[in-house]
């Protein structure tokens, strides 16, 4: 069983920015990468929309030999991970907006977020504030129509700067010096979003950590792989040629992408 795959799913390319940290934390690993480009942004669905598919997606790659699982999707995390762990019995790994650490770095004690509506909107994010946010103040601010840009590849040029100016100034005029990006697909976008934010803006994802913990709940189980690993197989929802043509700018090279029928 240590030597089975692990399995990673988002709703479309987002996913990938946690991939590459799995693969260089834990390069013995094979993996396994479902986009749910078909059912793209899970950002503006249901909750119960967002279940469902999480629920099918897990299921098929159990089915496909995934030792563990990582919802690679902040939406996701928020919505569907709870579930998850209720009904699946291997270890199942989610995303969380990195407030503890942002809350640690700031200097001026205003930390904003950049998300989906959806993130934004979960009981588990209002929880995670609770939790962690103490005595810092916290500014959120939606994103809408950054992910469906990433998803076209389009991680430059005037539209994708527009955007990331227009998203975050609000969070710059309210004194942020940290700024957390929550969700995976935004890491892509990071060099842009650094030329629009004063100098010295800390800018923090969760993927290197997301990794860490996969690694660890791994260890507890005895599961980790001695490899060698094998090649990563990856299917979409949507159209596979489409994530084909993304992987060179997204991942680290070329790959065939089955067409994931459900």
């Amino acid at each position: 069983m240590s030597n089975a795959s692990i399995g990673i799913f988002d709703s479309g390319v987002g996913g990938l920015s946690v991939l590459r940290e799995i693969e260089r934390l834990l390069p013995n690993e094979s993996l396994l990468y479902v986009a749910d480009s078909g059912h793209v942004p899970y950002g503006e669905k249901s909750a119960d929309h967002i279940r469902e598919r999480s629920r099918a997606i897990t299921g098929f790659l159990l089915d496909q030999g995934a030792k563990a699982v990582v919802v690679a999707c902040n939406t996701a995390t928020a919505a569907a991970v709870a579930e998850l762990r209720e009904q699946f019995s291997v270890p199942i790994v989610g995303m969380e907006p990195a407030v503890k650490p942002a809350a640690a770095a700031t200097r001026s004690g205003a930390v904003g977020v950049l998300a989906t509506t959806g993130t934004l909107q979960s009981a588990r994010f209002a929880a995670l504030l609770d939790r962690f946010a103490g005595s810092v103040r916290v500014y959120t601010q939606p994103c809408p129509g950054l992910v469906e840009l990433i998803e076209a590849g389009e991680l430059s040029g005037p539209r994708v700067t527009a955007m990331l100016r227009e998203f975050s100034a609000p969070l710059i005029e309210a004194g942020c010096d940290t700024i957390i990006l929550g969700c995976t697909h935004y890491p892509f976008v990071r060099p842009i979003l650094e030329t629009v934010v004063p100098e010295g803006t800390s800018i923090i994802d969760t993927g290197a950590a997301v990794a860490r913990q996969l690694a660890a709940r791994l260890a507890q189980r005895d599961l980790l792989s001695q490899g060698p690993a094998a090649q990563t197989r990856f299917w979409s929802s949507g159209e596979p040629k489409a994530l084909e043509q993304a992987l060179p700018a997204l991942w680290r090279g070329n790959a065939a992408v089955l067409q994931l029928s459900f």
